[in-house]
């Protein structure tokens, strides 16, 4: 299937209706786009990677529980996208539906593609490592086995590895030295230094107390404890806990050389400006959705512009703390329904039928918010797409 071209609707519009949680309707006036310039270099001062989504083959059965039908030019279209405003792609992640429609057979092949498609592009890839290829593990020895797998097959295909948090590993898991025997397994395997990915429970339910603990800090001790261990294995780690403050303590206590890169969709801005003497790099699901303005904030920073970089960054962040409200492990949706609003993707499909995830009334929001931001590249056509969609809905005024 090919990739969507940018069409207009065939009627211009000034204002478009959002319908309300009480029944009403108000009008949104439609803001006139960004030229927003490519900037394929990227940032000098901060490492940034884009989680991406997977766009859905709206021909293919993806249904729940059924195989990923994946539609592979839209897909990689996308990433093309974000390689363009200078972002490296974070692959095969959360943000892809690991977990969530996206089977290890469909894994493989985005992996394949898109660390094919980023040597081409000259840009940076890193791929997401796990367990969930695996049934019936009934110890820790399978878990070793199944992560050693997955990394093995990332780094056969040149990208990165994200060493990405098991739900296998915190069901088996019983305390602290469980997890770092486990990684210290997978960390001695290695041949290039990888992302360690904390992933907390507000993104994945079943990761609850993942590191030993369902204390912050005494989970806090154990990663840090497995992070200077193998500091020389260890890129930089990538941790979606939400809690700003945790992320200022976990950085400052990090050995030289490991980067942190903040997960955290909800306080990014700040994060990534820094204090003046620790700064968070980025690996983030809501740059999927914020990339244009992200990339030009980015551009300001490394000019030190840090009031060009605050105002490039503000209207993104109501965006992206929308996209993310609770339950956040459903921001997919919203990030799937901007793509396809902004024509990037054919349809609304996602693997796993995971579009019915968020109501009418937030996607609703979510194009107000996004338009606020200037991020509609044709406000025509994202409009017509809305009302189609509603009205398909059963939403009509």
């Amino acid at each position: 299937m090919s990739a969507p071209t940018l069409t207009g609707s065939t009627r211009h519009r000034s204002a478009v209706g959002i319908p309300g949680p009480d029944g009403g309707w108000r009008d949104v006036e439609l803001r006139e786009p960004r030229e927003w310039q490519p900037r394929p270099g990227g940032s000098t001062s901060r490492v940034c990677f884009a989680a991406a989504h997977v766009v859905a083959d709206p021909r293919g059965e993806n249904v729940p529980g059924a195989p990923a039908v994946v539609d592979w030019d839209a897909t990689l279209a996308f990433r093309a996208h974000l390689f363009s405003h200078g972002f490296g792609v974070a692959e095969a992640m959360d943000t892809a539906q690991r977990n969530m429609g996206l089977d290890w057979p469909a894994v493989q092949e985005l992996v394949r593609r898109s660390a094919d498609q980023a040597r081409e592009h000259g840009a940076r890839i890193a791929s997401g490592a796990g367990t969930d290829h695996a049934t019936d593990l009934t110890s820790l020895a399978d878990v070793r086995a199944a992560y050693l797998e997955q990394v093995a097959y990332v780094e056969s295909c040149g990208s990165q590895v994200i060493v990405m948090a098991s739900r296998h590993l915190a069901a088996l898991a019983r305390t602290p030295d469980d997890y770092l025997s486990v990684y210290d397994a997978v960390l001695g395997q290695v041949r290039e230094p990888v992302v360690l990915h904390w992933l907390g429970e507000v993104f994945d339910p079943h990761l609850r107390g993942y590191w030993g603990s369902t204390d912050v800090d005494a989970a806090t001790a154990t990663f840090l404890d497995l992070v200077r261990a193998h500091a020389d294995k260890v890129d930089g780690v990538k941790v979606s806990l939400l809690s700003a403050e945790h992320e200022l303590g976990l950085r400052a206590a990090l050995p030289a050389g490991v980067r942190l890169y903040t997960g955290d969709d909800f306080n990014y801005p700040e994060l990534i400006r820094g204090d003046g003497t620790h700064h968070s790099d980025a690996l983030l699901g809501a740059f999927a959705a914020i990339a244009p303005a992200a990339s030009v904030a980015l551009a300001a920073l490394d000019e030190g512009d840090l009031a060009t970089y605050d105002a490039e960054m503000a209207p993104t962040l109501p965006l992206s703390r929308h996209v993310f409200e609770a339950p956040t492990y459903h921001y997919k949706t919203g990030i799937a329904f901007l793509s396809w609003l902004s024509g990037h993707q054919p349809g609304f499909t996602m693997v796993g039928g995971l579009q019915s995830a968020r109501s009418a009334v937030h996607l609703g929001r979510l194009f107000e918010l996004a338009n606020d931001a200037r991020l509609l590249p044709d406000p025509d056509l994202a409009a017509h797409r809305l009302g189609v969609w509603l009205e398909g809905a059963g939403i009509t005024r």
